[in-house]
């Protein structure tokens, strides 16, 4: 069978690794790709939103199924598109992919449901957020409602701090349109865990755990970033954890969205912010994690093209979902000053040190084939990935790995996974 991919990222060069190893694929194509994907799939110059070029693409090499990888045209209801002309996708139809285009919609939802959640309000005015802040508990966590690149929660120790945050997303416009409503809630306290959900509308299928690190600097400072890095599995993610966000949170929320005529196919993420009074959704996105995937989807056992069709045909709960029973870890190589300024068209070197390395991953996110070899081409660069035995043997494997790759400016965070330490 042909498969085409949409997207250009780590994301989806992990999703291409995996569909690249099901023995029923022929031909992957991807668009637009990187220079990683290139290496296992053919590129072509489509960009993620041009949706009629897409499907006509599509057509034209009678691709059997399209994977969507990314955010924007799930939201934009590209898998609307592929549909209305008969082909083969997986992902979340427009009226469904809004539970990650708008956080009002998914708040909203999940109080309407009883789904376990940080207390909230909803503001269209920005006078209206100011002066709910002269109330409210600091710190505080101010959200633009539409997609903002994984960059539009903002955390507020002070009311200084709060007010600003509306200002750059309502006054200022720091993040677009994203930023016309806007969600202020409860500041939560605990561990973060993330679990990625294959679901067909009716049933849900959750994977292994990971957990990622947002903040661009150590020890979880600086400003958030689409991720830095990302372990799996979480040891915070225990079977008790586990039972209850499947009774309480995951399917649930499958029938919520049934409930209101917006069934879910597709990819559910589910951030999960482990407090002391039980596990709550920090918020839900409608496909793979970035860098989540990266360590997810290394692990998994199963053929994805045969989990993905059972989804299609609503037919996910008789597939046995199975996971390697290791760990794994991605550091993500940046370009130093991202998340804001940085330079691009630095070469990379090292690619050829992971040939024939079994258990090691290069992943790229943000990289360019040019005449003088491959460059950087994005904030964040490369995802190297390593499994290992246990949580420590992976990530002393990933950062050893790093060493392997070299380009100038280049940045990560040294930590990921450190806090894990203090639990061996």
């Amino acid at each position: 069978m042909k498969v085409l991919i949409v997207g250009s990222g780590g994301r989806e060069h992990a999703i291409a690794v995996s569909v690249a190893k099901s023995s029923q694929v022929d031909k992957i194509y991807c668009a637009p790709g990187n220079a990683g994907i290139a290496q296992i799939a053919e590129c072509v110059d489509i960009a993620a939103m041009e949706f009629e070029k897409l499907a006509d693409f599509a057509e034209e090499k009678h691709i059997d199924l399209t994977i969507i990888g990314m955010d924007d045209p799930l939201v934009g209801g590209v898998v609307d598109v592929f549909e209305s002309r008969g082909l083969r996708v997986f992902g979340p139809r427009k009226n469904a992919a809004i539970i990650e285009g708008s956080k009002v919609f998914s708040k909203d939802l999940m109080k309407k449901y009883n789904i376990p959640t940080a207390a909230y309000e909803n503001f269209t005015e920005p006078e209206a957020a100011m002066a709910y802040l002269e109330t409210a508990k600091m710190p505080i966590v101010v959200k633009a409602d539409g997609l903002a690149l994984g960059k539009g929660v903002l955390i507020c120790n002070n009311l200084e701090e709060a007010k600003e945050a509306v200002k750059t997303l309502m006054l200022d416009k720091g993040f677009g349109d994203a930023g016309n409503q806007i969600v202020i809630e409860e500041f939560m306290t605990g561990p973060e865990a993330s679990v990625l959900c294959y679901c067909d509308g009716t049933h849900i299928a959750p994977m292994t755990s990971a957990q990622d690190h947002k903040r661009a600097k150590d020890g979880d400072q600086g400003l958030n970033t689409g991720g830095m890095g990302t372990f799996s599995p979480s040891p915070f993610y225990t079977e008790e954890v586990k039972k209850f966000c499947e009774e309480k949170i995951y399917q649930p929320t499958m029938d919520a969205m049934k409930a209101e005529g917006r069934d879910f196919t597709g990819i559910l993420f589910v951030g999960l912010m482990l407090t002391e009074e039980g596990p709550k959704v920090l918020e839900y996105n409608a496909r793979f994690g970035d860098p989540e995937a990266q360590v997810v989807l290394p692990r998994m056992k199963n053929d994805i093209i045969d989990v993905m069709n059972a989804c299609i045909e609503g037919r996910l709960d008789e597939i046995d979902l199975q996971f390697e029973d290791n760990a794994a870890v991605c550091v993500v190589l940046a370009s130093d000053g991202y998340p804001e300024h940085y330079e691009k068209g630095k070469v990379i070197t090292g690619f050829e040190n992971f040939d024939g390395k079994e258990g090691y991953y290069v992943f790229h996110a943000g990289t360019k084939q040019t005449e003088e070899g491959i460059v950087t081409n994005g904030g964040r660069v490369l995802g190297v990935t390593a499994k290992g035995r246990d949580l420590k043997e992976a990530r002393a494997n990933a950062y050893e790995a790093t060493k392997l790759i070299q380009f100038e400016n280049k940045y990560m965070r040294t930590d990921i996974g450190k806090s894990l330490d203090a639990i061996k």
